[in-house]
C-alpha cells in the first residue's frame, strides 16, 4: 500500500519536477504546484463591463496575470504579456490580465491606450474578490491555468514573458493534451 501511494506521488509530481528543471535552466521563475488543484470559481468583469468567468475558456492553456495600473512591476511587464498574447494566444493558449484597479474598465482601457497594448483583453475585478479566491498575495501574480482548470505554476514578480526560453516552457504546457 505505501508503495503503491509512493508511486503515485511520484507520478504525480513528475510534471512539475520536469518543468522546475526546465524553469530553472531558463531563469523562469515559475513555481509548479505539488499536483495540479482547482481553480476557484469566481467572477470578474470584460472589457464591455459584462459578468465573465475563467470557466468560460476552459479547453484553453490560461495565463492569469492578476495586476494592476498602479503597480510599477505590473506596468513594466505588460508590453511583454502584450508580445506573448500576440505570439502564442489562439484557440489553444490565452494570457488573461486581471486588473484589481477600482476604476474598473475605464481605467484599463485608459491605460492599454495611453500605453499602446492591443492585443490582451480587458478583465478587471473591482471588488479585489478574486484576490482572496486565488490567494494573491500580492502584485503581479501570474498563475497558469491547464485545460482542465487546474493551477499548475504561479509566479510573484514581474517575468520578462515574451522571452524565447518562457515561449518555451509555454509551449511544453500548450503541446501537452
Amino acid at each position: 500500500m505505501i508503495t503503491t501511494n509512493l508511486r503515485r506521488f511520484a507520478a504525480s509530481m513528475l510534471p512539475a519536477l520536469m518543468f522546475a528543471g526546465h524553469a530553472a535552466a531558463a531563469g523562469f521563475t515559475f513555481t509548479p504546484t505539488p499536483s495540479p488543484r482547482p481553480v476557484p470559481a469566481f467572477q470578474f468583469l470584460d472589457g464591455n463591463g459584462k459578468p465573465t468567468s475563467l470557466q468560460a475558456m476552459r479547453g484553453k492553456v490560461i495565463l492569469l496575470n492578476v495586476w494592476a495600473t498602479w503597480c510599477p512591476p505590473c506596468v513594466e511587464e505588460m508590453p511583454t504579456l502584450n508580445k506573448l498574447q500576440a505570439t502564442l494566444g489562439g484557440k489553444d493558449f490565452v494570457v488573461v490580465p486581471l486588473s484589481i484597479d477600482k476604476g474598473g474598465v475605464f481605467a484599463v482601457k485608459s491605460f492599454y491606450q495611453e500605453n499602446f497594448i492591443d492585443h490582451l483583453a480587458v478583465d478587471v475585478d473591482p471588488t479585489t474578490r478574486a484576490l482572496d479566491a486565488l490567494r494573491v498575495l500580492g502584485t503581479p501574480t501570474t498563475i497558469l491555468i491547464d485545460r482542465q482548470g487546474r493551477e499548475v505554476a504561479r509566479t510573484l514578480g514581474p517575468e520578462s514573458w515574451d522571452e524565447p526560453a518562457i515561449e518555451a516552457q509555454l509551449k511544453h504546457y500548450i503541446d501537452a493534451r
